[in-house]
């Protein structure tokens, strides 16, 4: 299956873009792209946990299940004063 995956604030300048459709397998989890990601970027490598995720527009669990042509977002902790 396909996904679109879509990167903001400091995860879009860590991944270097700010989407991308990737091809995953069916029962794929949004925690499951998180791992990947980690795993593709060392400045991500000590996030265990992902942060909030939306899919298609809408906040979920990261172990929410992924299906074909689903939007996935990882909204980044933003900190400001």
């Amino acid at each position: 299956m396909k996904v679109r995956l879509l990167y903001f604030a400091v995860l879009r300048d860590i991944a270097g873009k700010g989407e991308e459709v990737i091809e995953l397998p069916d029962g794929t989890r949004a925690a499951d792209v998180w791992n990947r990601l980690r795993a593709q970027h060392r400045a991500l490598a000590g996030y265990e946990r992902p942060p909030m995720t939306a899919i298609n527009e809408t906040y979920v669990a990261a172990d929410q299940v992924l299906r074909d042509g689903d939007e996935v977002a990882f909204i980044p902790p933003v900190a400001g004063g």
